[in-house]
């Protein structure tokens, strides 16, 4: 918790990149959200590169030698001082984005480690969490997917982020 609140309190780095989304990040909370599959409609929908999202969700408990569709970490992959040992989150952490959706409601030390640790110009998420974490906040149903996408998809327009 130290650790998450240091990070918060410092400023972000200004952003390498300039505005348009080619790049987009997910970070899901597959306990409340089990359809992950979904996100990948946004590469249509934004017109974007078919390789342009990146998820990762996480899971309370889960079993290391079943096969997830989606890359996963749980709790039990935070480390010392708030280091994360897991070798899908440090890939997917590696990385910059245009856009970080935040898809979860819940205060989680993990998720929210994750998402202050990405690497992102703008983030989307719901209104249940600090807003220190969004810049675009949501209050919508997790389970409503549709109304997500769709006025995600009309702020980004506004904000000139979709050509």
């Amino acid at each position: 918790m130290k650790y998450l609140r240091q990070e918060l309190s410092r400023s972000r780095p200004a952003p390498k990149r300039k505005s348009g989304v080619n790049a987009i990040a997910v970070i899901v909370d597959l306990d409340q959200f089990d359809k992950a599959e979904v996100f990948f409609e946004l590469i249509d929908a934004f017109g974007l590169r078919p390789n342009a999202i990146k998820v990762i969700g996480y899971r309370r408990y889960y079993d290391k030698n079943s096969p997830y569709a989606t890359p996963v970490f749980s709790d039990k992959d935070l480390g010392w001082n708030g280091e994360i040992e897991n070798s899908y989150a440090l890939e997917f952490l590696s990385r910059e984005y245009d856009i970080l959706i935040n898809y979860f409601k819940e205060e989680n030390l993990l998720m929210q480690l994750m998402s202050v640790r990405t690497q992102a110009r703008m983030r989307i998420g719901f209104a249940e969490l600090d807003p220190a974490y969004n810049d675009l906040i949501f209050d919508c149903d997790l389970a409503d997917f549709g109304l997500f996408r769709k006025e995600t998809k009309k702020y980004l327009e506004v904000l000139n982020e979709l050509v």
